[in-house]
């Protein structure tokens, strides 16, 4: 399955039921800096989740910001808890007809479809996801996960004791291999002889099913695995239960999981939301929308906790000093991902 119609990882807030949402136009939306009487451009954000404590949303709270100090404009955040709510929200932020509308997550696909076809003048920003069909007046913005991933294998290469690593994946398929077979291949590149095992958690609540994924992870650390990538989506939590119960540390996704699980979660792949809503934004309004976008290693899409700056007060195991080294490693895999000197295979191409 190609990247414009694969399905996110993006991690859903712990907290949905405790915000409190209106629908329709007044759908809880945070105005931050929004209107009353700012000239310049206008862009309007959608999130599919309360934003709450969602750093994966909060990221792209960011990139609307930063997009609108860059223009000297404003901008406003509507947040759905729902299907009926995302479609209301949508409808009201075309209503207002911004320069430019952006959502988040495989949830607006279809959404953003419709409105596309009965709105050809609006422009609309689909991020981690995109329509089936190409639209002129809609722009996407996909990431290629398996390239953080890599890096994310080398660190568990390069740290397991049993030279046994394993991932907990939520479907198998390529879309979701892309989660596994690089967390495989990047431990073997910097530890030749290393073994590896993924486990699906599959059934009926894949994204949802914090048991079944502790019940995998369980699994792997009675197979050997010490190093495991936590890949289970809101099943994230049941891994590093598993992880604290059973002694074998974890890797998370999306966003930093470490401050939630301390002692547990080595690094994260962190999927950078907050760069793809402000540079898709600019390309829009230099009149290169309409395209797809995939942002990787080398845009500044993709990245590491440990890579990122602030590592150090992350609560992530990789900023110990002694994984100094690690770093240092990795870092260089990096440098050669985006100098075009080493692919990492996409289990999704």
């Amino acid at each position: 399955m190609s990247l414009r119609t694969r399905t996110s990882l993006r991690l859903t807030a712990a907290t949905v039921g405790a915000v409190l949402l209106a629908t329709g136009c007044n759908a809880a939306a945070k105005n931050d800096d929004a209107g009353k009487g700012a000239k310049g451009k206008a862009f309007t954000l959608v999130t599919p989740d309360p934003v709450a404590q969602n750093e994966f949303l909060k990221l792209a709270v960011t990139g609307v910001k930063a997009a609108a100090k860059a223009q000297g404009g404003s901008q406003k955040v509507f947040q759905s808890s729902d299907n009926d709510s995302r479609q209301q929200n949508v409808a009201s932020a075309v209503d207002s007809a911004p320069d430019v509308i952006a959502l988040v997550g495989f949830e607006f696909a279809d959404i953003v479809a419709q409105q596309a076809e009965s709105h050809p003048e609006q422009q609309f920003l689909l991020v981690d996801a995109c329509t089936k069909k190409t639209y002129e007046n809609v722009t996407c913005a996909v990431f290629r996960e398996h390239e953080a991933v890599y890096l994310a294998g080398a660190e568990a290469g390069l740290l397991t004791k049993s030279k046994k690593v394993g991932a907990v994946d939520v479907l198998d398929t390529p879309q979701f291999r892309r989660y596994s077979e690089p967390f495989e291949a990047g431990a073997e590149k910097v530890r030749p002889g290393v073994t590896s095992r993924t486990l699906f958690v599959g059934g009926q609540s894949p994204f949802n099913d914090a048991a079944r994924a502790k019940d995998q992870a369980a699994t792997l650390a009675s197979g050997g695995a010490d190093q495991v990538m936590a890949a289970a989506a809101g099943g994230n939590t049941g891994v590093f239960q598993a992880a604290k119960g059973k002694g074998f540390q974890a890797y998370g996704v999306d966003a930093n999981q470490c401050v939630g699980n301390p002692g547990v979660v080595v690094d994260n792949v962190l999927k950078k939301t907050d760069v793809a809503v402000e540079k898709g934004i600019a390309q829009i309004l230099d009149g290169k929308g309409g395209t797809t976008v995939s942002y990787g290693l080398k845009e500044g899409g993709m990245s590491l906790t440990g890579l990122e700056p602030g590592v150090a007060d992350s609560g992530c195991l990789i900023a110990k000093p002694a994984n100094k080294d690690v770093l240092k490693r990795v870092e260089k895999l990096r440098e050669a991902i985006v100098a075009g000197k080493l692919t990492v295979d996409d289990p999704a191409a």
